[in-house]
């Protein structure tokens, strides 16, 4: 990868396997680099699926300690140029597993990021979620979540589909929004995405360094 490449994670929080979650996702980032070689921004997409780490993030949130493999997850994601984080609906939000994986995250380590959300649930009437519980996560945390987030109801992947705007055209609008997000911003840095010293600021505890509850 050049210098001038940028690097979009993807989280998935789908709890089967395939799932419309990781579908939705999949689109998503395809869409976006789609854009952004329209541009002439090469870029390098790393997709991971969080219901292969459940378990790991499960043990970091109970012990403050992330298992290399989760540990790689987490740097890819907090060093990347961007992020397009996708979950299922349940119970009218995001669910329990994408929010542990957000919780193992430094509080910090999102800040300024450029976020593109996507959700899915059974029916359209969920589509809300994004913007009352989904939105306001990655505000609080300081990310900097594009204007249009890309829900998917089970009737978009049909021929059938009703909604107004049919789930390409937002997908589409999303992607351009992140990929002009992405292009606005200087690369990330080219050094070493996996070591800890390129995402957390001096000074943390030893316990926020493997992503854990320091503070507490």
């Amino acid at each position: 990868m050049t210098s001038s490449a940028r690097r979009i994670a993807v989280i998935s929080a789908g709890l089967s396997n395939p799932s419309s979650t990781r579908m939705l996702a999949d689109r998503l980032a395809a869409a976006t680099a789609k854009q952004l070689s329209e541009r002439g921004i090469e870029v390098e997409v790393d997709v991971f699926e969080l219901r292969d780490h459940a378990h790991d993030i499960t043990n970091n949130l109970l012990t403050g300690f992330a298992p290399p493999a989760l540990e790689s997850v987490i740097n890819a994601v907090v060093s990347a140029d961007a992020v397009i984080a996708v979950t299922p609906i349940f119970s009218t939000s995001y669910s329990g597993l994408f929010k542990s994986f957000i919780d193992v995250l430094d509080p910090d380590a999102l800040t300024g990021k450029p976020v593109l959300i996507g959700a899915n649930a059974g029916t359209a009437r969920h589509s809300l979620a994004i913007d009352y519980a989904i939105r306001p996560l990655f505000t609080y945390l300081h990310a900097e979540p594009v204007s249009t987030g890309v829900f998917a109801a089970s009737s978009d992947w049909g021929a059938s589909a009703d909604n107004v705007a049919p789930l390409g055209e937002r997908i589409d609008r999303g992607a351009r929004e992140l990929a002009d997000a992405i292009a606005r911003r200087e690369p990330a840095s080219d050094s070493d995405p996996f070591d800890p010293a390129n995402y957390l600021g001096e000074g943390r505890s030893f316990g926020h360094l493997l992503g854990g509850l320091a503070g507490e």
